[in-house]
């Protein structure tokens, strides 16, 4: 599969990774929710090329995931806004967070953490099931196909004894 296919894949995974799937875009979107919005100020902060950084937020605006808002008339200069769809990433950001905090520390503790605005406390993302509120790992899920899922999905993976 070629990386220009993945969004006609039928697999969400694939289609979400069409859009934010390079590293560059993930540290945009990680800079977004820390409240930058300028885009002098995503390139001094990342350190990214201006042609690179131009061209993922323009997908990031063609996607609908960011809004491009005028700030300045003269000369015309704008910032970027997340919409509905790009606040939506928010626990996708969390969780990639959390998981370098655990997996690739860097010795001195996690260089960013979140605390809740309404009681204080830092939070930690944790997925649990919607219905009884138990928290879950991919050995209690159970993948089924969907309404849109194709004849592959429907076959089930081959499994190897651990």
């Amino acid at each position: 599969m070629r990386w220009s296919d993945l969004p006609n894949v039928s697999c969400s995974v694939a289609r979400a990774m069409s859009v934010v799937g390079d590293r560059w875009t993930m540290l945009v979107l990680r800079d977004l929710f820390l409240g930058v919005r300028r885009f002098e100020d995503f390139e001094r902060r990342l350190g990214i090329a201006r042609p690179v950084l131009s061209q993922r937020l323009k997908k990031l605006v063609e996607e609908d995931v960011l809004n491009k808002v005028r700030y300045e008339e003269r000369p015309a200069r704008y910032e970027y806004r997340l919409t509905q769809k790009g606040k939506d990433l928010y626990p996708v950001v969390m969780a990639l967070r959390a998981w370098g905090d655990e997996h690739m520390p860097t010795g001195d503790g996690p260089p960013v953490v979140t605390r809740h605005r309404a009681c204080g406390h830092v939070v930690t993302p944790k997925l649990c099931c919607p219905e009884c509120g138990e928290p879950v790992q991919a050995k209690d899920m159970e993948a089924l196909p969907g309404p849109g899922a194709h004849e592959i999905a429907h076959q089930p993976a081959s499994r190897r004894s651990a």
